[in-house]
């Protein structure tokens, strides 16, 4: 008989050997004394060795039998290391999860999703890195997290993803800025000619910007200043350095304080997915998953 032998007929052998009976073997991995028999029968036709000998009075090794369960005391305990060392990387694994997050997602949606998940899971430390939208798949693929999210109009190759949140950038400018005051909506040939406090290259919000200025026949964005965060956009344009396309999120209070004003613009598309991404062909499991079933939940 061809395979490996059964690793429950090998534990059964060696309690055979240490207690001298079959029955009391069976009754300490808690089955019948004929299922037992029958496995160490197993056992035995498939090493092609005979293991007990078994008498009114009790069951004994073979000499055979005693070379057989010094092997098997060490594969069963190097198993019970393996089981071991495996229990202590889920442990470590559930108890930290690593995350990419864009700047947008980081600043005015995440903290809330993991303040949740962590209510939930007390023991779970959470490891939050913030970066621009290009650099999260690099982190997804290299391993470094398990669960990344993005503002990119586009979902990167060899990543899964689905939308947990839409946002709307919008044009903003100071109080003092002529298009503070104007009546009609600029277009996107204006917007795309006007020199703009910009994020940097790689960002979610410049790379969704100029997708959609393309997408409504104009050149790529003009930059002005370009700057690498949501905030310091913010701060530029309210001390005058000129017009933003920005996240309505960022500036909310902004535009109802009046610190900033909200210019329309007509024939551009600046609804935008935020995404969750994670490896393709790649099941989130434990808090990630959680995680991603919170994000999806508040959308």
């Amino acid at each position: 008989m061809s395979g490996l032998p059964d690793v429950e007929a090998l534990r059964l052998l060696v309690l055979v050997g240490e207690l001298g009976s079959l029955g009391k073997a069976a009754g300490e991995l808690g089955i019948t004394q004929p299922s037992a028999s029958k496995r160490l029968s197993t056992l035995e036709r498939r090493l092609g060795l005979s293991l007990t000998d078994r008498t009114r009075r009790g069951s004994s090794l073979t000499p055979d039998g005693q070379v057989v369960v010094s092997r098997a005391q060490r594969v069963l305990d190097e198993l019970t290391a393996l089981m071991a060392s495996a229990e202590a990387q889920r442990s470590k694994a559930d108890a930290m999860l690593r995350v990419a997050a864009s700047m947008t997602v980081a600043e005015y949606l995440a903290p809330v999703w993991i303040s949740e998940l962590c209510q939930s899971h007390p023991e779970l430390r959470v490891g939050l890195q913030v970066t621009n939208s290009e650099h999260v798949p690099e982190l997804l693929r290299s391993g470094n997290v398990e669960l990344g999210f993005i503002e990119s109009p586009h979902v990167p190759p060899g990543l899964a993803s689905t939308t947990v949140a839409t946002d709307r950038l919008i044009v903003v400018v100071a109080p003092a800025h002529p298009w503070a005051r104007r009546r009609g909506p600029l277009t996107a040939q204006e917007l795309a000619a006007t020199p703009l406090v910009v994020r940097e290259r790689g960002s979610g919000t410049r790379i969704a910007l100029e997708d959609a200025l393309r997408r409504a026949g104009g050149a790529d964005a003009n930059p002005l200043l370009e700057l690498g965060s949501a905030t310091a956009v913010r701060g530029a344009v309210i001390a005058g350095y000129g017009p933003a396309v920005i996240s309505e999120m960022a500036v909310r209070t902004d535009v109802a304080d009046g610190r900033l004003v909200r210019v329309s613009v007509e024939g551009v598309e600046l609804r935008r997915a935020l995404r969750a991404v994670w490896p393709a062909g790649r099941s989130l499991i434990g808090p990630a998953a959680e995680l991603l079933a919170l994000a999806t939940r508040s959308r």
